[in-house]
């Protein structure tokens, strides 16, 4: 096990931090497998998930949606083995993909393609 993994850790919330604060949305959530940060993947507006592996150098997440377990290491840029981590392992399952449902706009397709491009 990578010392980037602390199996004890509960994740920070059900929803991605920094956009919880500021009233955003989030496509996908992402846990730091060090720390517990939840925040968003690299496909939400803001892509909080990977700005907090660079700015604190936590760089395992595992995904936080119902049913994947998968770890991702930023520094490899792959996929990596990780451990079972503390409880809760997703967000609840009645969250909405996108989320949360009253922020996300009607439009969030539209937002994502003409701020990103398509995404392969």
């Amino acid at each position: 096990m990578t010392d980037a993994i602390d199996p004890a850790v509960p994740p920070s919330g059900t929803g991605c931090v920094e956009c919880d604060a500021t009233g955003s949305w989030w496509v996908h959530l992402r846990r730091c497998a060090e720390c517990g940060h939840v925040g968003c993947c690299d496909d939400s507006l803001s892509r909080h998930a990977r700005a907090h592996a660079a700015e604190t150098g936590h760089p395992v997440i595992q995904s936080f949606e119902p049913g994947e377990e998968w770890f991702w290491d930023y520094t490899r840029d792959a996929y990596i083995d990780g451990p079972r981590l503390a409880p809760p392992e997703s967000h609840p399952e009645s969250q909405t993909v996108p989320g949360p449902r009253e922020r996300v706009p009607a439009d969030w397709q539209q937002i994502l393609q003409s701020r990103y491009g398509t995404r392969s």
